[in-house]
C-alpha cells in the first residue's frame, strides 16, 4: 500500500461534482475550485463551503483497529469482493448545521472503480431509520450515479435540506445525518474509517438498492466503521472557521463511549460553539495508530503524507490541532526523529496559511504494549514535550501532558483510565472525562473566525 501523499500529489486528480479538479486547486488557501459565485465553487453568494465533518480514509477494510466492531463476516465475506450489490447507511454528526450539505465519497485505496448509485441524505432517525420525509436524493454532476476510479475521490451536487432552516441550528446541533448509497455489484477492497465509534448500518449482500427506505428494516446488519466516505461539507456563512483536529488514536477516540460523542474534538467543538456559535467548525482527522514519520499496516500513510488528502484538501480549513507521536516513539523512534518531522508538518501548514496548536504528548508510561511503557519511552516523551512547549513556532500549545498525567507516577491520572463501556484500560488512551480535560487545555480563542494568525517559523 502505497502512501497517499507519494501516490496521489498534488498533481492527482480529485473530480468535483462538475468537472475534475487538482487536489491542489482543493486544497489552495482560498479553498476555491471552481468559478466564484457558482454551485460547484467554493463559495455561493456570501455563504461558502465548510468542512462539517470528516473521517480519514486509512486504508481497506478488514485493516485498522476498530473497536466495538460486530462480527463483519455476514454482512460483507470476503474482503477481497468487498461490498456485494448492498446498500450502506453511515450515520454521521456535522459540526455545524445548514439547509445544504454536499458529500465527499472516495475510493482512495481501492484497486479497481466502484459504482455507486441512490445516494440520499437525511436526518437520522435512530436506529438505522431515516426521520419520515427528510431523505433527499444527492446527485454528481447532475447524475445519480458516480463512478470513482482508484485513487479517486469526489464531491456531489449541493443537497437541499429543506427541514433545516438557519433558525433551527440551534435545535439541530447534535443531530446527526445519514448517508446511504447502493453499491453497484461489487466494490472489490473497501477504503474504509475503522474507528467510527458510531454505529452505522448495513444491508445483505445482494439485496439491492435501499437507499430510498426511511424505515430500517432492509437494514439488519451493524458496523463501528465508515466506508467510501471520508466528508460532509455544509454551506455556511462566509469565513466560518473549519479546524481540523490531526493525530492517532487518541483523536480517533479509542476509550470513548460508543455513540457517546465524547472524544476530545466532540468535547472541543461545544467549547468553540459555546463561544462563537455557528461561525467555527470542528472536524476530526485523527486515525488510530498513525504515526507522524513512517505508515503502517493498521495506521495508514503517515501523518505528513496525509496532509494534503485529510487536511488542506477539506473545505475552509483555517487551522489544526495536532497530537502525536506516541506511536512513534512506542516503536522505537527518537525524540529528535520526532522533532524533525513536527517542524517540517507545521512548515507545511504554515505555508497553506494554517494556524497550528501543537498538544504536548500524553504518558503512556507503564503500558504493556510494547515499548510505550518504559522509561525510556518516556524520557523520550518528555523531551519531546520539552520542545513543544518552548518552541515558539505554534500559535498555541495545548498542555495535554499536563492535563492528564499524574505527576506522583507519570502515568494516566486513576480517573482518566477506567472506562465504562469499552473496557479500555491500557494506560494509554484516556477515558471520556479525561478527553474532556483535553479540550478544556486548547486555547480557543486562537481557534476564533476572523482571526488573523502570525506565521511564526
Amino acid at each position: 500500500m502505497q502512501p497517499f501523499g507519494n501516490d496521489l500529489s498534488r498533481r492527482k486528480l480529485f473530480r468535483s461534482a462538475a468537472a475534475t479538479v487538482t487536489l491542489a486547486a482543493l486544497a489552495a488557501p482560498s479553498r476555491a475550485f471552481g468559478a466564484a459565485d457558482g454551485e460547484q465553487g467554493h463559495r455561493i453568494g456570501r455563504r461558502a463551503w465548510a468542512a462539517a465533518w470528516v473521517a480519514s480514509a486509512h486504508g481497506t477494510y478488514p485493516t485498522g483497529t476498530a473497536v466495538s466492531q460486530p462480527d463483519l463476516g455476514f454482512a460483507f465475506g470476503d474482503p477481497g469482493v468487498g461490498a456485494n450489490d448492498q446498500t450502506f447507511r453511515l450515520v454521521v454528526r456535522p459540526s455545524i448545521w445548514s439547509n445544504n450539505f454536499r458529500l465527499r465519497l472516495t475510493n482512495r485505496f481501492g484497486d479497481r472503480s466502484v459504482s455507486f448509485d441512490d445516494i440520499f441524505l437525511g436526518l437520522h432517525g435512530g436506529g438505522g431509520a431515516v426521520a419520515p420525509g427528510t431523505n433527499r436524493r444527492v446527485t454528481f454532476g447532475g447524475q445519480r450515479t458516480v463512478t470513482l476510479r482508484p485513487g479517486e475521490a469526489t464531491y456531489s451536487d449541493p443537497v437541499r435540506q429543506d427541514y433545516a432552516s438557519p433558525r433551527d441550528a440551534d435545535t439541530l446541533q447534535g443531530q446527526k445525518l445519514a448517508v446511504s448509497f447502493h453499491a453497484v455489484g461489487t466494490t472489490g477492497p473497501m477504503t474504509w474509517h475503522s474507528k467510527a465509534v458510531q454505529t452505522s448500518y448495513v444491508s445483505p449482500p445482494g439485496s439491492g438498492s435501499h437507499g430510498h427506505d426511511e424505515a430500517a428494516l432492509a437494514f439488519p446488519y451493524t458496523t463501528t466503521s465508515w466506508y467510501f466516505l471520508d466528508g460532509v461539507d455544509a454551506l455556511a456563512p462566509a469565513g466560518t472557521a473549519v479546524v481540523v483536529a490531526l493525530g492517532d488514536s487518541i483523536t480517533d477516540g479509542t476509550g470513548s463511549t460508543l455513540n457517546g460523542d465524547d472524544r476530545y474534538p466532540d468535547f472541543l467543538a461545544r467549547r468553540v460553539r459555546e463561544a462563537y456559535g455557528d461561525r467555527v467548525s470542528v472536524v476530526n482527522a485523527g486515525v488510530g495508530g498513525n504515526r507522524i514519520l513512517t505508515g503502517n499496516p493498521a495506521g495508514g500513510p503517515a501523518a505528513l503524507d496525509r496532509l494534503e488528502g485529510d487536511v488542506f484538501s477539506h473545505s475552509g480549513v483555517s487551522a489544526v490541532v495536532w497530537l502525536e507521536g506516541a506511536n512513534d516513539l512506542g516503536n522505537g523512534a527518537t525524540a529528535e526523529d520526532i522533532i524533525a518531522g513536527i517542524r517540517e508538518g507545521v512548515r507545511r501548514m504554515r505555508a497553506e496559511g494554517l494556524a497550528v496548536i501543537q498538544a504536548t504528548l500524553t504518558s503512556t508510561l507503564g503500558a504493556a504494549l510494547g515499548g510505550y511503557g518504559s522509561p525510556e519511552t518516556d524520557a523520550r516523551r518528555k523531551a519531546v514535550n520539552a520542545f513543544i512547549r518552548t518552541a515558539g513556532i505554534f500559535d498555541g500549545v495545548a498542555d495535554f501532558d499536563a492535563a492528564t498525567t499524574d505527576p506522583a507516577t507519570g502515568e494516566l491520572l486513576p480517573q482518566y483510565q477506567p472506562n465504562s463501556t469499552t473496557a479500555v484500560v491500557d494506560k494509554i488512551h484516556p477515558n471520556r472525562p479525561g478527553y474532556l480535560a483535553m479540550a478544556a487545555a486548547v486555547d480557543i480563542s486562537v481557534l476564533a473566525p476572523g482571526r488573523r494568525h502570525a506565521l511564526v517559523r
